[in-house]
């Protein structure tokens, strides 16, 4: 899957365990479903999973790893991708915008992403088949770009991988049915009946419009007018998210609550949030019962890096280089509640001890995975 500052990879076991807890779990909504690898752990499980997420880059991973079966598309899928794969390059836009105008990528490999877009437009492909050979061209893209994760910004000097040729490869989907939506957050939970709901809402000012504006051009295809160094669309001047305002933030949660309809509440939130853990306790806490725990992890890999200027130079230090992600458990039943969150904090457990014994004795670990 490609690289995400929100990425839930360390922490999707923690959350099936949390979802497998709950009394009734058969089906789930991930509302904020982002790359879904949520969602497609959950799917993995066998469960039925509904996700949403109003940015087209986002809802055409979720139709590719949530709504595709793989039952029905992997033999198709596996043909095109093949037949994709052999299409001559061709610039065009992409190679202008992202390879010429900005450096996200070589221009060599920015004329086959030119070219096998155009060839996935032309074929007016079934809305499955379709996101599966996007998802396909999007994360072989991410392969070989030159950033630290994020397109605000690339790199001043080419990243190694940048230097690869472009391969396009079968994304991983899985057998089963489940649904993908492309909806505004409030939307989807009014219409969505469900068991569960995970909640995983953007947090602070940063915009997931512009952190993956490249993705998105590539999934619309567009080809908007762009701005700036980064060579964003411009339609993210305009873009604005509650959930990226401190002023409208709490707002925005308090209609996405109200509206979910599921009978148990499943929420992630970082502490470098606009919303501190005690607000969002009292927010929920109109909901029903409320647990939290904290799992300790590393920041994203900018955060690693550290602070550059535009030339490229370090000039600053990063403050910090872990966060807490706090699962807040909601349900109007205080013995589920409990339920859950010994379930959470013994996965956490687990994974801390699994992590020491195969790192064996190395000194100066530090679990990833601690409990608050």
């Amino acid at each position: 899957m490609i690289k995400y500052i929100g990425s839930k990879r360390v922490l999707v076991p923690h959350i099936v365990r949390a979802i497998s807890a709950f009394p009734e779990s058969g089906r789930v909504l991930d509302l904020f479903s982002g790359t879904s690898r949520v969602a497609r752990g959950l799917k993995e499980t066998g469960r039925h999973v509904i996700a949403n997420d109003h940015l087209a880059y986002a809802a055409t991973l979720a139709r590719c790893y949530v709504q595709a079966d793989a039952g029905r598309w992997l033999h198709e899928a596996t043909q095109l991708i093949a037949e994709l794969a052999t299409i001559a390059p061709e610039p065009g836009y992409f190679t202008k915008a992202f390879c010429e105008d900005a450096r996200y990528f070589q221009s060599k490999n920015g004329a086959r992403v030119d070219a096998i877009r155009e060839e996935i437009t032309r074929r007016a492909l079934p809305p499955e088949l379709e996101a599966i050979a996007l998802v396909s061209l999007m994360e072989a893209a991410d392969r070989v770009d030159s950033t630290t994760g994020v397109q605000m910004a690339y790199l001043k000097q080419w990243a190694a991988r940048a230097y690869n040729d472009l391969q396009l490869r079968v994304p991983a989907i899985l057998p089963g049915a489940g649904e993908a939506l492309h909806l505004d957050a409030v939307e989807a939970a009014s219409r969505v009946e469900a068991d569960i709901a995970y909640i995983d809402p953007p947090y602070n000012q940063h915009s997931y419009m512009g952190n993956y504006h490249v993705w998105e051009s590539l999934v619309r295809w567009d080809k908007p007018e762009t701005y700036g160094i980064a060579n964003k669309r411009v339609q993210c001047k305009e873009y604005k998210s509650d959930f990226n305002s401190k002023r409208r933030i709490r707002q925005g949660l308090r209609d996405v609550f109200d509206a979910v309809l599921c009978k148990h509440l499943l929420v992630s939130f970082n502490n470098e949030g606009h919303v501190d853990r005690e607000e969002m306790i009292a927010l929920l806490s109109e909901k029903g019962h409320v647990g939290v725990v904290a799992v300790d992890f590393k920041r994203y890999v900018g955060a690693q890096i550290g602070i550059h200027n535009p030339n490229g130079e370090k000039v600053g230090k990063v403050s910090h280089l872990r966060n807490k992600e706090y699962f807040f458990v909601v349900s109007e039943r205080r013995d589920t509640v409990d339920s859950v969150v010994r379930a959470i904090e013994s996965s956490i457990q687990d994974a801390a001890l699994a992590s020491s014994a195969a790192k064996g004795k190395r000194k100066g670990h530090e679990s990833e995975r601690r409990v608050e």
